[in-house]
């Protein structure tokens, strides 16, 4: 797994990456966090513990992190750690990634919830047929995105993920079926009353008035 400047090495444990702190947050320790769970609110308590994944010359490598606060801030989730007081903590830890120990036996039983690491790399079907994969999911208080990048295109296409328009999910087929709405993968068709008048057609109408309708 690629982790850029987090080059230490992944924890030896089975283990979840549950989230990566993106920058530092204010002057009292906090930072904006990139998510990588489905629950949240559920996962940063105060007082969970992670393991943080760090190069192997930096200051917090083999340490773990407490949570003290979580909070939305404007839309973004924030956090708070114990032992992180002020910005210049903060920074040594910009980039860091979260992983907590994985309890298979405590992992959750319902049908349509999965972890990110499952969705990531699916094949993405509609109408049978593959048009893209799943590159990453993105969580928002309103609702989770599963980010699509289209077969041969290097754009991506952020996809609501509601039953509605991903009514399957098949992780032992590695597969997604999905059946968005008109104009999401492709640019939606000019409208025929839109389309301007031949121009050939309108210069005979205007030579031969006799051929109009009355």
């Amino acid at each position: 797994m690629s982790t850029g400047d987090t080059a230490g090495a992944q924890p030896a444990k089975t283990q979840l990456r549950v989230g990566r702190l993106v920058k530092a947050h204010g002057l009292k320790g906090a930072f904006k966090i990139e998510l990588y769970t489905d629950d949240p609110d559920g996962r940063f308590t105060p007082g969970s513990t992670f393991t943080l994944q760090v190069p192997e010359s930096s200051p917090w490598h083999g340490r773990e992190l407490t949570v003290r606060e979580f909070r939305w801030m404007n839309s973004h989730p924030v956090v708070f750690f114990q032992g992180v007081d002020d910005r210049n903590a903060a920074e040594e830890l910009v980039k860091a990634i979260l992983w907590i120990d994985q309890d298979t036996e405590a992992a959750s039983t319902e049908d349509d919830a999965w972890y990110d690491h499952q969705l990531v790399g699916l094949d993405v079907v509609r109408d049978g047929a593959v048009i893209g994969r799943v590159v990453r999911v993105d969580h928002f208080p309103a609702q989770d995105l599963l980010i699509v990048k289209p077969s041969g295109d290097e754009r991506e296409v952020l996809v609501p993920f509601v039953s509605a328009i991903v009514p399957e999910v098949d992780i032992a087929g590695g597969r997604v079926v999905i059946t968005p709405p008109t104009g999401l993968f492709e640019d939606l068709p000019a409208d025929v009353d839109d389309e301007p008048e031949p121009a050939d057609a309108a210069v005979e109408a205007d030579e031969n008035p006799d051929s109009r309708e009355d």
